[in-house]
């Protein structure tokens, strides 16, 4: 079992208070890399979820100053940073990511409550400079309700950080549903909480599966936005059942990023990138590459290079020294990565880098091998849907309207990169592909400075930026004359 002074309470946060539920209702969490449990939580349902969001709900009625959320904003950021260490030593046990990777997540969610911290005067009522109808209009920005944030295991606590940072500046009051997966960093972070002088309700805990939790979110008629990031299929059920009661939702959903590399790009730089943004957390991003497109004139060059880093990759135990990647989250995440290299190789694909993946044994980790497929065509399963996993599949294209066409080819429109030595080929390959994110020359990911969200069926909605307030605010506009 896990041990640590952030886990004094292996239990849900209700209205202020550490709230176990019953005691024959519990579920382990496992650490991947070793097949152990490494704590019980308890499983809560729908009564603990309606008493979170009726706490919330009461806590709402009293709002807090602009002041007062700057207060709570910054000294959550520096807890965080001040307990950096412990919060990835959990975040890496639940999880399996490297030790180093785990801290990172730390100061990148850390980051979030910093940036809301520094920019919470933009929700100021702001009066227009004209006088429309001989009347003075002000704008007041305000908390559109109680904010549901159901967030995903493979980023448990940055993922949390993008939405309660941008709530709690908006001065919502949330319930929050992390995965059962890894519960462990919400936990560890509600001890954080409870020092910063939150008043009770404001931020609430339940931990369980989706079912009843989410069904009573998506019900309780107090609950007026939900924020959710996870598979599109989901989202689309939280669209349906959420549709008879008119909810506000904000969805980061499925990914199938394309990784564009013409003939005149930097070629260590690319490699360099694709290796940073492709096998952090084991290939298990949304924003991770999925489909690596390479200029037929460099794809051998381009190749071999990558098939030496990706070979250099050391798998293992994120807890010890040396390791650069870590396990699958499960044996279903396992299976899935290796149907996607079975289908590509009985297709024709070839493997120029990992070796073949050995089945995993009852209580040990999923480690799967990085590897590195050519030959890749558009009808496998590796180019059709999200592996998330180490698998970076290399496909061959000749011009620029080809790769644009086929980067495209996808109900997916979260995340793209493009690299060419050519700012006006820049200008045009980038308008025309239907991604949110699109890095140029560059591998990284989202920013809390700058708004980070989805096209088509990767949902709607932005995190970071002042744009990730809008989720979370109603504005009021007040004329008088």
């Amino acid at each position: 079992m896990i041990r640590s002074a952030l886990l004094k309470s292996m239990n849900g946060y209700i209205d202020g208070n550490w709230c176990p539920a019953d005691a024959d209702r519990t579920v382990p969490v496992i650490n991947p890399a070793t097949g152990e449990t490494i704590a019980i939580v308890p499983v809560m349902g729908r009564d603990e979820t309606n008493r979170a969001v009726d706490a919330a709900a009461r806590t709402l009625k009293t709002p807090a100053s602009i002041e007062q959320r700057r207060k709570w904003l910054s000294r959550l950021a520096d807890l965080m940073t001040q307990h950096r260490d412990e919060l990835g030593r959990i975040i890496t046990h639940e999880h399996g990511k490297p030790l180093a990777e785990a801290q990172a997540e730390v100061d990148y969610a850390a980051s979030f409550f910093r940036y809301y911290a520094g920019c919470v005067d933009h929700l100021q009522p702001k009066q227009l400079s004209e006088r429309p109808r001989n009347h003075t209009w002000t704008v007041y920005y305000r908390p559109a309700g109680v904010a549901a944030l159901i967030t995903p295991w493979n980023f448990p606590l940055a993922m949390l950080a993008k939405k309660f940072s941008a709530a709690l500046v908006a001065d919502c009051c949330c319930v929050i549903k992390p995965s059962s997966k890894t519960p462990l960093s919400m936990i560890a972070l509600f001890s954080l909480i409870e020092q910063i002088g939150l008043p009770p309700g404001k931020a609430n805990l339940v931990l369980g599966p989706a079912g009843e939790i989410s069904d009573a979110l998506c019900e309780h008629p107090a609950v007026r936005v939900i924020s959710f990031t996870g598979s599109t299929s989901v989202g689309k059920k939280l669209i349906a059942k959420t549709a008879p009661h008119l909810k506000r939702l904000a969805l980061e959903l499925g990914g199938n990023a394309p990784f564009i590399v013409f003939d005149d790009a930097d070629v260590d730089h690319a490699v360099d990138q694709l290796m940073a943004n492709k096998f952090r957390g084991a290939g298990q991003t949304c924003v991770c590459a999925n489909r690596v497109y390479v200029q037929q004139g460099i794809a051998d060059t381009f190749s071999e290079k990558l098939a030496a880093c990706v070979n250099a990759i050391k798998v293992g135990n994120g807890m010890e020294a040396g390791i650069t990647m870590g396990p699958l989250i499960d044996r279903k995440a396992f299976d899935k990565v290796k149907r996607h290299v079975d289908d590509a190789i009985s297709q024709g694909a070839v493997r120029v880098a990992g070796a073949v993946p050995i089945e995993p044994q009852p209580n040990q980790g999923c480690f799967f091998p990085p590897t590195v497929l050519r030959g890749i065509t558009a009808q496998m399963e590796c180019v059709n849907d999200e592996t998330f996993g180490p698998l970076a599949p290399i496909i061959e294209f000749q011009s620029e309207a080809e790769v644009i066409e086929a980067a495209n080819r996808t109900e997916y429109g979260l995340a793209a990169y493009v690299f060419t030595a050519s700012d006006e080929r820049a200008a045009r390959v980038i308008p025309r592909l239907s991604f949110g994110h699109v890095g140029h020359n560059t591998g990284s990911g989202p920013t809390a400075e700058a708004p980070f969200g989805g096209m088509k069926h990767s949902g709607f909605g932005r995190e970071g930026g002042l744009e990730g307030i809008h989720d979370f605010i109603e504005t009021q506009t007040v004329p008088r004359p």
